[in-house]
């Protein structure tokens, strides 16, 4: 059985910079605009009803890619979002601690992580990733640039499965915001559409935002 979930501050789940030492909080994804700027992009993004959902695929986009050495895209993720993680010859994390931001978890095993698209596989594909190449879909899948990555409590990932914000949220609500700005920036980033019931459910997470 899983230890019990430890209860985080506001704080901790914010990205905040990396700093030097071992005590230094986890980068997070890179790319979070500010409310004015995900508003905007909100603003501009194409409501447009999903296509293509019967012909949606896993393996359509590629994901995991290698990155350098023995470290793939998971791998890096973790050792980006850990605290204090140690790896083995093959890239793997053997120990670390990592807080998950959906719903405020510690864990101390990678194997209790999942690496979460914000934007979901097969949510993208409905809006617009089914006209991609193959090789934007790897990108997307595997994008380290910008907020798409996130690592969590695997059972939270699952559960969201490919939901959008209408239909799922974060456990954790002071988490919303960050949510909010990072699911606009990444259908911006990659120019997908979006319906109007998750239109609705983003700009009333992002009223929970505080001025940043």
């Amino acid at each position: 059985m899983r230890p019990a979930h430890l209860a985080l501050s506001t704080a901790a789940v914010l990205v905040v910079p990396l700093g030097a030492g071992p005590a230094a909080a986890a980068a997070g994804p890179p790319g979070i605009p500010t409310v004015v700027t995900a508003s905007a992009q909100l603003a501009g993004l194409t409501v447009a009803p999903e296509s293509s959902a019967g012909s949606y695929d896993r393996d359509l986009f590629p994901h995991w890619a290698a990155v350098a050495g023995t470290c793939n895209v998971r791998e890096t993720v973790l050792q980006r979002d850990g605290q204090d993680v140690t790896t083995n010859a093959a890239c793997a994390a053997i120990s670390g601690t990592w807080h998950s931001p959906y719903d405020g978890a510690v864990w101390h095993q990678a194997s209790d992580i999942d690496i979460d698209h914000m934007v979901p596989l097969a949510e993208a594909w409905r809006s617009g990733a089914s006209q991609w190449t193959p090789a934007k879909r790897r990108q997307f899948a595997n994008s380290l640039a910008d907020s798409q990555l996130w690592a969590v409590t695997d059972d939270v990932n699952q559960h969201k499965g490919d939901r959008d914000p209408s239909a799922w949220k974060p456990p954790l609500t002071s988490f919303w915001c960050t949510y909010a700005l990072s699911w606009v920036n990444v259908k911006h980033n990659w120019q997908l559409t979006l319906q109007s019931s998750e239109k609705t459910a983003l700009q009333e997470m992002l009223t929970t935002c505080s001025t940043r």
